[in-house]
């Protein structure tokens, strides 16, 4: 059966920086093609993505991830309600615990009530089980299992029909993530590099006092980046059950995937880039990941991009006429003269054409279906 699969292929240089550190605090790497390469985690770019939905999407069509589920759901019930607060926040644990997420007391002596993982939760789930929790009590019912699991497996957020959610208690309320993002790797090798920083105490200084107040190091690599992720419509449109929702979802993710950047030593580096190249492929067979254009790594000393998308665009062309694999459509969003390999691959649009080219082909696709 043809599917809706959309791709998401990013080239893009970052400045030196540290945009996703290990437990040591330098930057993340991978070996790949026989060479250390600089790489930033599918966490950390995913989570990048999620707080720029904060800034680009109503915050109705949002959830939130946390342990404190009980004081989340709690509040809105005495908000809305005579209910006081004890009685509220024991509703939400009988709740909870009967609709299949098992809370407890995980801090001794605050006593407060938390699931031992973090939970997943649309904004409206959260209202609406509040809501129900407020007419069980008014009318001296008790919220049985079926009702709690109803309002939690219905109205996903956007956040949560892309990203998923697992519940370890219960496996009916997971939700399969419609997208995969994976780990961002550079093109070439990197080595790690320190920069050695001081810190001047303003008021010694002014006292005619010599010496630095700090010192210390930060590390660092500098990239070029292949970012890949892939959206699965069909299976968004089944987690949000809308349309128009699905068609908004996936501008959205596509917007996001490409304008946000994990904050990691942000501050330290201003290294906050916008991708170099661009292209996103429509496919109704499987998703495809292009990677292996930059098994053998790219070497050159006057600059990587150029190369970058010739050998982009060759994997591309080689994966379609040896697998006839030929995607349904490519748009393409590239910056300058050193992009030109790119320049016949597909539809050419800026960020705004290429948003309403996958908004409207979505909206015809899961509308037709």
């Amino acid at each position: 059966m043809p599917r809706t699969i959309i791709e998401l292929h990013a080239l893009q240089t970052v400045p030196p920086a540290n945009l996703n550190r290990d437990d040591t605090g330098s930057p993340k790497t991978a070996v790949f093609g026989g060479m250390r390469r600089s790489r930033v985690s599918s966490q950390s770019w995913k989570r990048a993505i999620r707080l720029d939905f904060r800034e680009t999407l109503d915050q109705a069509d949002l959830g939130w991830r946390t342990k404190q589920i009980v004081k989340l759901v709690a509040e809105q019930v005495e908000a809305t309600s005579a209910i006081g607060t004890e009685e509220a926040r024991d509703l939400t644990v009988k709740a909870f615990n009967e609709g299949g997420v098992k809370v407890k007391i995980q801090k001794k002596g605050d006593e407060i009530e938390e699931s031992g993982y973090l939970v997943f939760l649309s904004r409206n789930q959260i209202a609406n089980l509040a809501a129900a929790i407020v007419a069980a009590s008014e009318g001296g019912e008790k919220l049985d299992k079926k009702a709690v699991k109803s309002i939690l497996n219905d109205r996903h957020s956007i956040d949560v029909a892309l990203f998923g959610r697992m519940i370890a208690d219960d496996a009916s309320l997971n939700v399969d993530a419609a997208c995969q993002v994976a780990h961002a790797i550079s093109v070439h090798p990197v080595e790690t590099e320190f920069d050695y920083f001081t810190a001047v105490d303003d008021e010694k200084e002014d006292q005619d006092e010599t010496g630095a107040g700090m010192i210390g190091t930060v590390e660092f690599n500098s990239a070029t980046l292949y970012r890949y992720a892939n959206l699965d419509v069909d299976l968004l449109r089944e987690n949000l059950g809308d349309d128009a929702a699905t068609a908004r979802a996936a501008k959205a993710f596509v917007r996001s995937f490409i304008c946000s950047m994990p904050s990691g030593k942000m501050n330290t580096f201003a290294n906050r880039t916008l991708p170099d190249a661009v292209l996103v492929t429509l496919r109704d067979s499987q998703a495809i990941n292009l990677v292996g254009a930059f098994e053998q790594p790219i070497t050159e000393a006057n600059g990587r991009i150029e190369r970058a998308c010739e050998e982009l665009k060759n994997q591309l062309e080689a994966v379609n006429s040896t697998y006839n694999e030929a995607p349904l459509h490519v748009w393409t969003v590239r910056l300058g003269g050193r992009t030109k390999a790119l320049g016949d691959t597909g539809e050419q649009v800026d960020l705004q054409g290429l948003l309403d080219g996958v908004e409207a082909t979505v909206a015809a696709r899961v509308g037709g279906s």
